[in-house]
């Protein structure tokens, strides 16, 4: 039971998890979804949930942490499931993956082939209940968790299905386009049967536990608050996706700036001349025309493996702001400096152009260990144009230098020539100083932000505009 106690105490409850797992809910939305309980039909849990979808969440990236969380606040069933007959609704004819030397999970495996072509969601989540009760249960022990989603997967070899299935819906015949479709329809079906025994585990493992012990650590962070040294595959997609509108709010506050910004430098002598008329009272002042210009952009990045995931994400936001800047150069380093600005370039994958850069750049010089020292004097000796009196430079590294030199004099005669400079760095502010790091004597010299997610890199772009 939730701490308040009935319906409207548990949507309380669930307002609070929400806001714990940073998805924001406001005391007006929390009053707004109560309202919802008097709007819907409560048997229907469809209703509810986007009742309540409707009035707490706000972006759809926070739809899946509300699901998860629904799941566990207001679950389909809870207790035990009726256990059916698992010789039932069987094609006895139909190919089957054998060969396992388990007869449970063949029976069960013949069942779920029989749900995915029909396609039943509820008859798949009720199937997806029961087999968590027969095979999900690992060795119990106290204080720990007892059911596990990797042993219903493992049993049941839900992607061995796949070419079974293929043939039970083209019949035989394969290629075109009548395959693409099927292929698609058979993978969402997959996933949507693995996502409904992982509900099913952690509600089991929710009502052993408790919904709020489960439920801190369940729900995965939201995509803008993803660790960006961290980052799984997942992961990257979705960030990649958070990239382009960050760039496209750049771009419109960059507009604004140039169509409302101030006046430029005072003319001295037309004011003069003009207060001429009012006994040399310079009551109307004159500036002269401001002259709109685009930034240049220099973007200096840490590739090394302890980055190299960062570095993924800050060349992506490079190539986004390309068309907001005059000019952009990107260069990558390791132990020495290179220019990739060539890999980068319109048209041109990000992925493909990292490739690019691992096999074709010359970025180690020594050992392949970074050198920050070494690559700001090669920056500064190969390229002595590349940073000037309109350029802003973004140098995106961990400060982690192995105990080399720190290359101080050259990074501050870097930072004298820009019209700005920044450092991002994607460790936390915490760990700065510590070991081989040199980011407290690298802040002396160029001002360092903290960026280990695409949160942190928003609140900085919108600092990155120039004067």
């Amino acid at each position: 039971m939730t701490a308040t106690g009935g319906l409207l105490g548990r949507v309380v409850d669930f307002a609070h998890a929400l806001r714990a797992a940073s998805v924001p809910v406001s005391v007006a939305e929390e009053i707004d979804a109560a309202r919802v309980l008097g709007a819907v039909d409560l048997t229907d849990r469809r209703q509810l949930r986007e009742g309540l979808a409707a009035a707490m969440v706000k972006r759809a990236a926070h739809r899946r942490a509300f699901d998860m969380l629904f799941d566990l606040w207001f679950p389909a069933a809870t207790g035990e499931p009726t256990v059916g007959d698992p010789d039932a609704d069987t094609d006895e004819d139909a190919p089957r993956p054998r060969g396992y030397g388990d007869p449970e999970a063949d029976a069960l495996r013949d069942r779920l082939r029989e749900l995915l072509l029909a396609g039943d969601e509820d008859a798949l989540r009720r199937f997806a209940r029961e087999v968590v009760a027969r095979i999900g249960q690992g060795d119990g022990q106290a204080g720990r968790q007892s059911y596990f989603t990797y042993r219903v997967l493992r049993r049941l070899s839900p992607d061995t299905l796949v070419a079974a299935l293929l043939d039970a819906l083209l019949a035989g015949e394969r290629g075109g386009l009548a395959e693409k479709v099927a292929r698609t329809t058979i993978a969402e079906r997959l996933a949507a049967f693995r996502e409904q025994v992982d509900a099913e585990v952690r509600r089991r493992v929710a009502e052993e536990r408790g919904i709020d012990q489960v439920g801190k650590h369940s729900v995965p962070p939201l995509v803008d608050q993803v660790d960006f040294l961290r980052a799984t595959r997942d992961d990257l997609a979705a960030l990649r996706r958070t990239v382009h509108p960050l760039a496209r709010r750049l771009a419109t506050r960059l507009a604004a700036r140039r169509r409302h910004g101030r006046s430029g430098r005072l003319d001295v002598r037309r004011t003069i001349r003009a207060s001429l008329a009012t006994g040399g009272v310079p009551i109307v002042t004159h500036h002269r025309p401001r002259r709109p210009h685009k930034p240049q952009l220099v973007v200096l990045t840490d590739v090394s493996g302890s980055a190299a995931g960062f570095a993924h994400f800050t060349l992506l936001l490079t190539t986004a702001l390309r068309e907001q800047f005059g000019k952009v150069r990107a260069f990558a380093f390791i132990d020495t400096t290179d220019e990739v600005t060539r890999l980068l370039g319109p048209g041109i994958e990000l992925a493909d152009g990292v490739s690019r850069m691992a096999r074709e750049a010359d970025l180690v010089w020594f050992d392949g260990h970074s050198d920050y020292g070494h690559a700001f004097e090669v920056f500064a000796e190969r390229w002595p144009d590349a940073v000037g009196p309109d350029t802003s430079l973004l140098i995106l590294g961990d400060a982690r230098n192995n105990y080399r030199s720190a290359g101080l004099p050259t990074l501050r005669r870097l930072a004298g020539e820009a019209r700005h400079a920044y450092w991002l760095n994607p460790e936390p502010r915490t760990q700065w100083g510590s070991g081989d790091s040199l980011a407290p004597v690298y802040g002396q010299v160029v001002p360092m932000v903290e960026c280990r997610n695409a949160r942190q890199l928003a609140a900085f772009v919108e600092e990155l505009l120039p004067d």
